[in-house]
């Protein structure tokens, strides 16, 4: 029980935004996974690198402060991931687009 108590009244605790934004922040990663069935065609390429740049700058910074924040940097480290992924996904359905146009 004292360890949960700690947990509670903790610097990043679910008394705080510390808690609470990582965790809303997860529906980033829910919509990626959303769009992973959508044709490549559907992936917005710019709208994907802003979310990898993002997600890279939020793991520096949930890194960074004091205390850190390891969730912020596992909500935003499963982010990049999934974007990367779209971003792939992306140039791979660019790239066979120019090659049936040039055939």
């Amino acid at each position: 029980m004292s360890s949960f108590r700690s947990f509670l009244n903790s610097p990043v605790g679910p008394k705080t935004t510390h808690f609470w934004g990582p965790v809303a922040n997860f529906g980033f990663v829910a919509a990626g996974l959303a769009d992973v069935k959508k044709p490549a065609d559907m992936i917005s390429g710019r709208m994907t690198a802003v979310l990898c740049v993002y997600s890279l700058l939020c793991m520096r910074f949930g890194y960074m402060v004091r205390p850190r924040n390891y969730l912020i940097v596992g909500c935003h480290g499963a982010n990049e991931t999934v974007q990367l992924y779209l971003l792939s996904r992306w140039a791979m359905g660019k790239r066979e687009t120019l090659n049936r146009s040039n055939e």
